[in-house]
């Protein structure tokens, strides 16, 4: 099986779920599971490896938690790259979402996965809704739209939540870029008003802001480039938290060997080529 035909496998299986919550939910789905590089970089690079316990705040419609559990059937199956890290299996992924409507699309996609105990999914702000303990945070593309000391906060509790050897998978854009951040943020005002959210002012950060807040909380910090195949200024902090106990898993990414293909659905299955963005999710 080659590696493009596996994450084709991959981003069919995992979109798949949502036709049982309608057309929109599943291309929104295939699209963006296709052309956002970070799904496959996740996988490839381990980041998720070992991490038995997962809080992804900002899920949207639990695109990642379908992603993780499709992740786990093709390793079972034996279909595992062998140029990639070891395959996520994770116990329990909890989502938080702020919107109600995305929250219903990750229940009817996963209702089985729900009703065994394996994934969550709760509506609540992230900026007050409790963090139960876990071994990795994902926050992508969503800490920009509430202010800066509204950020500061979700950090510090993110932090208090992870346990020891945790790692905190952040991805921002770099508002020190220059035009390729201008047009992320043009895109992502586009973007959020076609699907009828009201876009308010933007708290953004250079990387090296985002760096230093996250040093001062007590994380070990590597920057990812995450924006291979588009035209955004998007970073993955892989933020390792320092209280790691002798044994515990390391969050060091596993360097790559060679290119991972970003795989696009075609437009003769009704779905856009080229890259998806994430919805609104801020604090009300």
């Amino acid at each position: 099986m080659t590696l493009s035909s596996t994450v084709s496998a991959l981003i069919t299986q995992a979109a798949a779920p949502y036709r049982a919550a309608g057309n929109y939910a599943w291309r929104f789905a295939a699209g963006k599971l296709g052309g956002d590089p970070v799904f496959v970089q996740l996988l490839a690079r381990g980041f998720l490896a070992g991490r038995a316990r997962i809080l992804d705040i900002g899920c949207g419609q639990g695109l990642l938690t379908s992603w993780l559990l499709s992740a786990q059937q093709l390793a079972a199956q034996g279909r595992w790259p062998s140029d990639w890290a070891a395959a996520p299996n994770p116990q329990h992924i909890q989502g938080i979402e702020l919107m109600q409507h995305d929250v219903q699309r990750a229940l009817a996609a996963l209702p089985d996965a729900v009703q065994a105990g394996r994934v969550g999914f709760v509506a609540g702000d992230m900026c007050a809704t409790a963090f139960a303990p876990v071994d990795a945070v994902v926050i992508l593309d969503v800490l920009h739209y509430v202010p800066i000391a509204a950020q500061d906060e979700v950090l510090r509790r993110v932090k208090a939540a992870l346990n020891p050897g945790g790692v905190l998978l952040l991805r921002i854009g770099d508002a020190g870029a220059g035009w390729p951040f201008r047009f992320s943020n043009w895109v992502d005002f586009v973007v959020t008003t076609l699907r009828g959210h009201r876009l308010g002012a933007l708290h953004c950060r250079p990387l090296a802001a985002w760096v230093d807040r996250l040093q001062a909380l007590g994380f070990t910090v590597t920057p990812e480039p995450m924006s291979q195949g588009t035209l955004f200024a998007n970073v993955l902090l892989v933020a390792q938290c320092n209280d790691s106990p002798p044994g515990c898993a390391d969050a060091t990414p596993t360097p790559l060997q060679g290119a991972i293909p970003v795989v696009r659905q075609s437009r003769s299955h009704g779905i856009s080529e080229g890259p998806t963005f994430c919805r609104l999710n801020a604090c009300a």
